[in-house]
């Protein structure tokens, strides 16, 4: 019969253990602890091989037992054209449905048996594929990813079938008014080019999108050249780059007729577009300017000024008390229910702006109390406002570190960015430049004009009161813009 060992103080029970060596063990430190510094400096060096026919392998070797490994690919909804937008976000959703080699069944129990998540998204520049699994796995997974880039099936059974999934989910957006909102302000913004159509693609494209269609994207976009091979966690680049050219060295890096893709010029609008519905209780507004591409420098002036304005809900605690100016008022007049700041980049131009979410009665205070804010970084803002932002960036810059899957991710989106792996020491040094032009009352050329550039303001309001909310799929019409 097995013992029990109880430890009592003061007649309670402190402990009950079925091994009498059990004893109550005191707290320890964590020594783990790094200091910022040291953090930045320990971070894994990013280790880049390019194959012979143009793809880029990259990675960060870590001792940690799982490993994250994607493919990121420069394709998207700009690279569509007005018939067949949709088809990259459809592929996406085929992608998970089996290739040639491996029908969907057993496409799922391989990853299955490894314990591993399938994921991946499409955006208006990017589409990415990727996998987390433990280390010793990490040969398998990139002859999936190599298996579901090169091999996609297409088959018509699934694809009639992900199309209604498709069509399904396109009726759920229209109940996310943040995200319409914001098609809506691409619509506008960037009226009649590729950044006005969303990722999603219409409801008529969806319907009519052909085998042929979504075969003619793969062939034409996925491309070795376009491709980045990425990876964080317990792997060996030598290894990694070894199983690249095993089962990546088959993809194509030429084009058709020497038919390269050319990233459609985009071109900003100032404008405004309205959706009122009288059944919304509350309207969502979102208002922006032109904001600079993902390698401008003064990207990094426009974070620091999202972080001196904050964001808001009403569940935050704190209420007039809270760091934000903007945040403070908000909660003393009652302004609204929520709001954010965002600054969105693309290769060659962005949007910088804010969305938020208030009783129709107070849009009008709102719209003024946050360009008021807009035009108060330009002359009065405070030391302990740009500390603030300071902080507040670096550690969403750290956070980056957080598991295997983020730190890929970012590999993966920055060699296709930027051409190279930023190392957070010297993102760290770019804000510390972005602090300091706030510090010295002077923003560069490019950000004091975005602030000054009111009069060229895009607008995008789905308020509450003319009709029913056209919906998300309905964005890609010229409906109500100015």
């Amino acid at each position: 019969m097995a013992a029990s060992f109880v430890c009592r103080a003061a007649g309670r029970v402190l402990l009950r253990s079925p091994h009498p060596c059990a004893t109550l063990l005191p707290l320890t430190r964590n020594r783990g602890t790094a200091t910022y510094a040291q953090t930045l400096q320990n971070i894994p060096e990013t280790n880049v091989t390019t194959l012979d026919n143009g793809l880029r392998v990259a990675s960060e070797e870590s001792s940690q037992p799982t490993c994250t490994v994607g493919v990121w690919i420069g394709a998207g909804s700009r690279y569509e054209n007005e018939k067949n937008n949709g088809a990259g976000y459809f592929v996406e959703h085929l992608a998970f449905k089996g290739t040639k080699n491996r029908p969907c069944a057993a496409f799922e129990k391989e990853v299955e048996s490894m314990g591993a998540h399938f994921n991946g998204y499409t955006s208006r520049e990017q589409s990415a594929f990727y996998i987390k699994a433990l280390s010793k796995d990490m040969p398998k997974v990139v002859e999936l990813l190599a298996d579901v880039v090169q091999n996609c099936a297409l088959e018509e059974s699934q694809i009639e079938k992900e199309r209604g999934v498709i069509l399904q989910e396109l009726k759920e957006m229209d109940n996310d008014l943040t995200n319409v909102t914001f098609d809506y302000l691409h619509a506008t913004a960037f009226q009649g080019t590729a950044l006005a159509r969303t990722v999603e693609g219409t409801t008529e494209n969806i319907k009519h999108l052909t085998r042929a269609d979504l075969a003619s994207y793969v062939d034409t976009h996925f491309k070795a050249p376009r491709m980045v091979l990425a990876a964080a966690g317990g792997i060996s680049h030598k290894e990694l780059v070894d199983a690249a050219k095993k089962h990546f060295s088959g993809v194509s890096f030429t084009y058709k007729e020497d038919a390269v893709p050319i990233l459609p010029r985009c071109r900003f609008t100032g404008s405004e577009i309205r959706a009122r519905d009288d059944a919304l209780p509350v309207a969502h507004i979102a208002l922006a300017v032109e904001g600079p591409g993902w390698a401008d420098p003064d990207n990094v002036v426009l974070h620091v000024a999202n972080a001196i304005i904050g964001r808001y809900d009403r569940t935050f605690g704190g209420g007039k008390h809270l760091s934000s100016r903007l945040a403070a008022l908000a909660v003393e007049h009652k302004l609204c229910h929520s709001f954010q700041t965002f600054n969105t980049s693309y290769s060659d131009t962005g949007l910088f702006g804010f969305h938020f979410v208030a009783d129709p009665l107070s849009v009008d205070d709102m719209m003024f109390c946050a360009q008021g804010e807009w035009m108060r970084l330009c002359t009065s803002t405070t030391e302990s406002e740009v500390k603030r932002a300071k902080n507040y960036l670096r550690n969403a810059m750290v956070a980056q570190l957080d598991g295997t899957t983020p730190v890929c991710e970012t590999i993966g989106s920055h060699l296709l960015n930027y051409g190279r792996r930023i190392s957070l020491e010297e993102w760290d040094s770019r804000i510390s430049v972005g602090i300091h032009l706030f510090s010295l009352g002077a923003l560069s050329t490019l950000g004091t004009a975005i602030f000054l550039a009111l009069v060229s303001l895009s607008n995008a309001r789905l308020t509450s009161p003319l009709g029913m909310l056209p919906g998300a799929q309905a964005v890609r019409s010229p409906l109500g813009v100015h």
